[in-house]
């Protein structure tokens, strides 16, 4: 099957999904994508400069069976410019993040325009496809609350009218490279996460000051990407934590971020919005302890090693988790951290390696083509 993608921003995560799945797909692909560069923007022009090259390709004979785009196209203004041959594509929409839910420090930040945008791709699509259940029930258990806003012709179905089209398909990983032998010494934490507040760095940093108040030896990493505005926590960290730390900042080549995920033996997350975590499984697959909160995508994508016994899911602050990684650095010291079963996680996330998930995607793009 010949397959167009269209991505507006085609860089980080949108750009490693859409890799991650046609180097593994068995279908041939065309991925027309933008640079990732001021995201608005691209939501803005992205139907129009599409239309526009798809115009020229379909002029010049290429045709193709399905569409897939992701979340940061308005789907249904592009399909009133593209060419016909294009509007009659079977077409899945799919929602790495979305505009009414994600967070926002003020409220008045948000941008009701983008959020139109989502909801009106959701409604073009013939497919909605999320990367978590918790982000496919939080988008539209949020639409109603969305549309009281309105003074008046509030489409009150509009929830009703996605639902059915919507489903869940979590994105694939990278195989993980093998593990060496463990080098002697400490815990060593790991912090991938974006450096923005809805990570709840704060929280984050007060429990690994706890744990060096105890006097309980351990490495940081603290690996995630950087923005302009950077909470102030960073700076104060790396001054207070500075005897502590092995790795600070972004990791450019992707060869070191997969040794800081080799070298880690707890892969950390504090945070109070993810859709899905990627960073964690990625992590986890790796062969990290995962320590994550019980809320979010984590009960979801995590639930297979909390059910089996482990304490991998905290309910609480900075206090619960300093208790959890003392009583994890007390695992380690014992060369035990697993429990006498090391490739728990590793085999847990094994359904997400594209290996797994690529085909099982290609066949549900084939339902939606017909």
């Amino acid at each position: 099957m010949d397959v167009l993608a269209l991505e507006p921003y085609h860089g980080g995560s949108h750009q490693a999904f859409l890799d991650g799945w046609t180097q593994h797909s068995r279908h041939r692909w065309t991925v027309l994508g933008l640079p990732a560069f001021k995201w608005k923007w691209r939501m803005r022009h992205a139907p129009i400069t599409f239309a526009d090259q798809l115009a020229r390709r379909v002029d010049n004979g290429e045709t193709w069976h399905a569409l897939v785009c992701s979340d940061m196209l308005n789907l249904a203004e592009f399909l009133g410019l593209a060419p016909a041959a294009v509007r009659q594509l079977p077409a899945v929409a799919y929602f790495h993040e979305n505009q009414l839910t994600y967070p926002y420090r003020f409220e008045d930040q948000r941008d009701y325009q983008y959020c139109f945008s989502n909801m009106a791709t959701a409604l073009a699509a013939d497919a909605v496809w999320f990367n978590s259940a918790f982000h496919r029930d939080e988008f539209l258990h949020a639409i109603p609350t969305f549309l009281k806003q309105m003074p008046d012709h509030q489409p009150w179905d509009l929830a009703d009218r996605v639902r059915p089209n919507a489903s869940v398909q979590p994105p694939g990983i990278a195989q993980a490279v093998p593990r060496s032998a463990r080098p002697p010494g400490p815990m060593r934490i790991l912090w991938a996460a974006r450096w923005e507040f809805d990570k709840d760095p704060d929280t984050f940093f007060e429990a690994a000051r706890r744990l060096d108040r105890r006097g309980i030896d351990f490495r940081l990493s603290v690996i995630g990407q950087q923005f302009r505005d950077t909470p102030a926590c960073f700076a104060q960290a790396e001054k207070q934590l500075a005897r502590h730390i092995d790795r600070w900042g972004y990791q450019q080549r992707p060869e070191d971020y997969h040794a800081a995920l080799a070298e880690a033996d707890v892969v950390l997350s504090t945070a109070q919005h993810e859709f899905f975590g990627i960073g964690i499984i990625e992590a986890v697959a790796a062969g990290c302890y995962p320590v994550a909160p019980h809320r979010l995508a984590y009960p979801e994508t995590l639930g297979e090693l909390a059910a089996q016994g482990g304490a991998c899911l905290y309910h609480g602050g900075a206090d619960e988790l300093a208790d959890r990684l003392a009583e994890l650095a007390a695992r380690v010291r014992a060369g035990d951290l697993w429990h006498g079963a090391p490739d728990r996680g590793v085999n847990a996330m094994a359904k997400y390696v594209w290996d797994r998930r690529a085909p099982e995607m290609d066949d549900a793009l084939e339902q939606v083509a017909g």
